[in-house]
């Protein structure tokens, strides 16, 4: 019951329908209003509260916070998620939780690479306005740029890559739906697996030479991509 009552308040944060601020009904008056018990509706708050869509705040109840806005990016050209982040006004930053460097006999078959070549393996939370928006695994060729094994990567790889000279100047991208696992639902403070979507990437350098391969999961209520078509 309070998984469908926090489905419900969700949408109605996600698409606006309760701005930032909005003060949501008291845990008592809410239940009695919904022929409900007082503990279903505060597990339904404590689950908004941990994906960071509602605050407390002692006696004026809970608030909806005051960030959440539905990401709304173009796909009209490539660009890395720093970059997007700052289009869309919001501060980026990442939280690295892998950092291999290795071979990888499946990985190498995508870039079309012999099975003893070198990959940097990076698992990231990438965050805007430090909310969790995407868990991104990624292998770059270290043949490429081997400063990438042990240097910063805290910011843009794609800035570094630009700074280095090989720049990523084309790239094959897919989309499609998929669940997130539990450490992924724990990342982005989900109470039960929640649709996202997988971006895939393949993105190449000026000579045609494929420099990264990504598989980025992000969270579904809070992107909805923007293209546009001409004929």
């Amino acid at each position: 019951m309070y998984r469908q009552l926090e489905h419900q308040l969700r949408a109605m944060i996600v698409e606006g329908a309760l701005g930032a601020g909005a003060a949501l009904p008291p845990e008592r008056k809410l239940a009695l209003h919904l022929g409900i018990s007082r503990k279903t509706v505060q597990q339904c708050y404590d689950a908004l509260r941990r994906q960071r869509l509602i605050s407390a705040h002692g006696r004026h109840g809970y608030i909806v916070e005051d960030g959440f806005r539905r990401i709304k990016p173009g796909m009209e050209r490539l660009k890395g998620f720093t970059e997007e982040m700052q289009e869309l006004g919001r501060v980026p930053s990442s939280r690295i939780l892998e950092r291999v460097v290795g071979e990888d006999r499946s990985i190498a078959s995508i870039f079309g690479l012999t099975s003893t070549a070198q990959f940097l393996r990076l698992v990231r939370v990438r965050l805007g306005d430090d909310m969790p928006l995407s868990v991104e695994k990624a292998w770059y060729d270290l043949g490429v740029l081997p400063s990438l094994a042990d240097g910063d990567l805290s910011g843009s790889i794609y800035a570094r890559l630009a700074e280095s000279g090989a720049p990523l100047v084309d790239c094959e991208q897919t989309i499609e739906a998929a669940w997130p696992d539990p450490r992924e639902c724990a990342i982005f403070g989900f109470a039960e697996p929640l649709p996202c979507l997988l971006i895939k990437r393949r993105s190449y350098g000026a000579d045609a030479r494929m420099i990264e391969y990504v598989e980025g999961l992000f969270r579904g209520d809070a992107y909805a991509y923007r293209l546009r078509l001409r004929s």
